[in-house]
């Protein structure tokens, strides 16, 4: 059954909260690995790669002035990962690790102050119910 987008939500370990408004993901990929010898006939063989890659994420939500997006922690220690909620209505969400690549803001003559950002995700991610 189809779900409606609203009621969605996205928190960090660090405290960083925000209302969506939009949500794109790059998709998750696996590579193949061409196994392809000298006496294969017929065509190519591959197998798929032990690795996933579970992409990215771009984010367009309420930006509250004031508030430190996590991309800040890569200033301090590059290494740090948070743990990263997207909640949808309900019970269902997606978690893993992940940091922030890119944060920008935006603001209109009387209108809402918003902010996009992508995530990239590291290592596994739960996807729950």
């Amino acid at each position: 059954m189809a779900e409606i987008s609203t009621g969605m939500t996205i928190t960090f370990d660090s405290g960083f909260f925000a209302e969506i408004l939009s949500v794109n993901t790059s998709g998750m990929s696996r590579g193949s690995i061409d196994v392809t010898h000298m006496g294969t006939t017929g065509a190519r063989e591959f197998i798929p790669a032990a690795l996933v890659d579970n992409g990215s994420v771009d984010i367009e939500f309420s930006y509250i002035p004031g508030t430190t997006p996590p991309i800040q922690d890569a200033v301090a220690n590059p290494a740090v990962l948070d743990s990263c909620a997207i909640t949808f209505d309900g019970p269902h969400s997606i978690t893993g690790n992940a940091f922030m690549t890119d944060f920008s803001i935006s603001a209109q003559l009387e209108d809402k102050i918003t902010a996009t950002a992508t995530l990239k995700f590291a290592g596994a991610l739960t996807f729950g119910v």
